[in-house]
């Protein structure tokens, strides 16, 4: 078999090559120096995940349960591992050795590319729609902000997308493959309203297929497509079963769950309205697919020199160093969501091309791409287009688990560039007639003079922002007329670009230069405009020397708590819900993620919430009584904090410990009874008990002696003059916690809405809880052997596409 190189394999060389460089050139300082980006998420995750870390490293076994993380929990969303799985060796592979996260990224434009290729794109436009899709703001953002999960989720949505295309187009066994495997590496990072949105995409891809295979009579094809495909999905989903099974498991009792207290406005399934929907794009916002700077950039935003804010600043006497102080980090962004990094760029260049697509592409991809964009931007709407969103949250299966619905925009970003590069290969493939230079002028006069507009007419838009209202009147005018110079000055940028674009495919339909000439020079304008616009976020100034030292560097108020080796919990009373630097140490009452326990949340609004306001009230004061703390006590709250030095640490001496016999059992039949209980009763001495799910329980005489500590395994001495109930302060969780005493496993209660509880014999005992959920175990090894499987059908895929295709030329 004769291959020619050049033709054949040199463009794609040059292509993943490209690919490899683009990562390695734009993130040196990770790949040649070590540093590292100040990912905040992923510090937060390094905090709450340090004691599965280190259990996992001294011990060689999965804890499966933290302690650190809002009094406990399931470690499934945090970090768990599981006994030979190759998936992480698989993406090592895949990606070259490239460091994690920024690996996601040339593995998104890999994906691209494949995928381009299906539709029979040439190399060098391919490459192009790699290099807009996989860096565009959103994911240069996201992974600064520490998004790794979703980026990688994101970039596997070209590969999955290819896999399937590729079983439509008659290319079945390879096409199986890639889509099994695409599969279950996005289902591996767990970002379930990723895979949400990659099912829409796949959902009106196939609803296009399917009108397409039925108006060429052509259904039987269509349903042995369907068939294979979903056996890939079933062995990609089978890869990953051990993940799926615990995190569905866990699901049901996480704030995504059914709520367990009346009156909750998340009733049912799911999360409520208002928190799903805090972050809902503007209508107008879209346009920052076109102009980056339209709505201001991100929250904050450095305006350089010689800004209308500077001057006023300078005119109303402020010092130097205050003015350059606010300039560097002016609160520039006017749109509607709460806060954001940085615009969402579609890269000006794709957007026109875009609009191309629409004139030239293949009518059923023009309706497939063009109506996932559309579903994309209306998505991403959510409260700003109210009667769409929330009849879709109120009746599309499972959509109410998911929140900040700007996220859908993902869709749009990978449907832009596949639909542009369709139009600009069709473009250069037409016959050189007025009909298509006048189809070019139609694009160009749609996306460019959009832009020609916003150039020209600025003053369009007031530029208001609630955060205004801080400001003087002098300066909130001032930002004011920045803004609008933002807006123009990236119009006119987005302008030139799109013109100049268009004069390269003008240049070709003329016959003044070759199509690949033009294509490169419009691969190399993309590359550019992203390149340019990422920087702003993301330069070699955003990367340091290992973060992590810094952030959680012990401060003198660890070093007073840390003194102190009971067993215990600690409150942090800064913002304590959304921080995980304290579970870095200490077994922590807050934490930061967002799927706590329902039962948690919870007891957060209806009981912790108001004894911490009490708390700081009297702190104030000077008065330091904790006696009525009965949900922080019973939880074993021996410290307080609010800053980083020692006296900023309260010692709570009334924390009821780690185990107590209550006096009295208050019997109750509900959770909305036993949780009002919780801020009524006198818990040092009282525990409620739901008689109408765990039956009856008496009083005993005791002590409780915690005798050895592991997250998932703790074990109690328990000397018991009268035997009955004692109350444990950890958190309740029914599905994979174990108890016995003295050898006999016995039933574990709950007691206090969410604490273990055991009724204990008279004399000594010894208690040991062990976490040992059964889905975790029965799982993992059809989880392996099903990822060998995948494994061994892409091989052999590959190996009997190469041998048809060597077959083909020899016949």
């Amino acid at each position: 078999m004769h291959i020619d190189f050049r033709r054949e394999i040199l463009p794609h060389l040059l292509g993943i090559i490209s690919f490899y460089l683009i990562v390695t050139v734009y993130f040196s300082p990770i790949v040649f120096d070590g540093k590292m980006m100040f990912q905040n998420d992923i510090l937060q995750w390094e905090g709450s995940a340090r004691e599965i870390l280190d259990h996992r490293s001294t011990t060689g076994e999965e804890p499966l349960w933290t302690n650190r993380m809002f009094g406990g929990m399931p470690a499934y969303l945090i970090s768990t591992e599981f006994p030979g799985d190759i998936s992480n060796i698989l993406i090592k592979v895949l990606t070259l050795g490239l460091p994690h996260p920024i690996n996601s990224l040339f593995l998104g434009m890999v994906g691209m590319y494949i995928l381009l290729l299906s539709f029979r794109i040439r190399s060098a436009i391919a490459v192009a729609g790699a290099w807009a899709f996989a860096f565009n703001t959103f994911h240069i953002i996201s992974l600064e902000a520490g998004h790794n999960a979703k980026i990688w989720s994101i970039c596997l949505i070209p590969l999955i997308l290819a896999g399937i295309h590729l079983v439509f187009t008659r290319r079945v066994l390879l096409g199986a493959a890639i889509f099994a495997l695409a599969l279950m590496l996005q289902l591996k990072f767990n970002h379930l309203q990723i895979t949400y949105y990659t099912l829409l995409i796949v959902f009106i891809y196939g609803i296009g297929q399917l009108i397409g295979f039925a108006k060429s009579r052509q259904m039987p094809d269509f349903g042995k497509a369907v068939g294979i495909l979903t056996l890939s999905a079933l062995l990609a989903i089978g890869a990953n079963a051990g993940r799926l099974y615990t995190i569905y498991e866990y699901g049901n009792y996480s704030i995504r769950g059914a709520a367990t207290l009346s009156g909750d406005d998340r009733a049912g399934d799911g999360l409520g309205r208002d928190y799903a929907f805090h972050w809902s794009q503007g209508k107008l916002e879209t346009l920052t697919f076109l102009i980056p700077n339209f709505y201001g950039g991100g929250s904050r935003e450095d305006l350089g020199q010689n800004s209308q804010s500077e001057t006023v600043l300078h005119q109303n006497g402020v010092p130097a160093s205050q003015i350059r102080e606010f300039t560097r980090n002016a609160p520039t962004y006017w749109g509607d969501q709460p806060g954001t990094g940085g615009p969402i760029y579609g890269g000006a260049i794709m957007v026109f091309l875009f609009v191309l697509g629409l004139l030239f592409a293949p009518v059923k991809y023009r309706v497939i791409f063009l109506a996932i964009t559309f579903l994309s931007f209306m998505l991403a709407w959510g409260s700003n287009l109210a009667w769409f969103n929330y009849t879709l949250f109120d009746y599309l299966p499972g959509y109410n688990k998911f929140r900040a619905v700007s996220m859908a925009l993902c869709m749009a970003l990978f449907s832009i560039p596949v639909l542009g590069a369709i139009g600009l290969e069709r473009i250069l493939k037409s016959t050189r007639n007025p009909k298509v230079v006048k189809s070019l002028g139609i694009a160009f006069g749609i996306a460019g003079g959009l832009a020609l507009i916003f150039a020209l007419f600025p003053g369009l838009f007031g530029y208001r922002a609630p955060v205004d209202e801080q400001l003087p009147d002098f300066l909130r005018d001032a930002l004011r007329t920045d803004r609008k110079n933002m807006l123009r000055s990236d119009a006119w940028r987005t302008f030139i670009l799109i013109a100049l674009t268009a004069g390269l495919i003008f240049s070709y339909l003329k016959n003044k230069i070759m199509a690949n000439y033009a294509a490169i020079g419009i691969a190399v304008l993309v590359l550019l405009d992203v390149w340019l616009v990422n920087r702003r976020y993301l330069d070699n100034d955003s990367f340091v020397l290992n973060p992590r030292a810094q952030f959680f560097a012990p401060t003198p108020a660890d070093e007073r708590i840390m003194a102190d080796d009971s067993y215990f919990r600690v409150l942090n009373l800064d913002n304590p819900f959304n921080e995980a630097r304290t579970s870095y140490r200490f077994n922590s009452i807050g934490g930061y993620h967002g799927a706590k326990m329902r039962r948690y949340q919870d007891l957060i609004e209806r009981v912790l919430s108001g004894e911490m306001s009490r708390f700081i009230s009297r702190a104030q004061e000077g008065n330091f009584d904790f006696t009525d703390l009965n949900g922080l006590n019973m939880l074993n709250t021996k410290y307080f904090y609010i800053g980083t030095s020692e006296n900023q640490v309260f010692r709570n001496d009334y924390a009821m410990g780690e185990g107590w016999f209550p006096e009295n059992i208050i019997t109750v039949n509900n959770n909305d009874e036993e949780i009002t209980l919780l801020n009524e009763a006198n818990i040092r001495n009282s525990a409620t008990l739901n008689t109408q799910e765990f039956g009856q329980a008496h009083s005993g005489i005791g002590e409780v002696r915690l005798k050895h500590y592991q997250p998932n395994q703790i074990s109690y001495i328990i000397e018991a003059s009268q035997g009955g109930l004692v109350v444990f302060s950890e958190i309740y969780y029914p599905k994979g916690w174990k108890a016995s005493i003295n050898g006999n496993d016995v039933e574990i209660l709950r007691v206090n809405y969410l604490l273990r509880g055991l009724s204990v014999p008279d004399g000594s005992s010894e208690v040991i809880f062990r976490f040992e959920p059964d889905g975790y175990y029965t799982t993992t090894s059809l989880m392996v052997i099903l990822q060998y499987i995948i494994l061994l059908l892409l091989i052999g895929s590959i190996i009997v596409n190469v041998k048809q295709i060597k077959n083909g030329r020899e016949g």
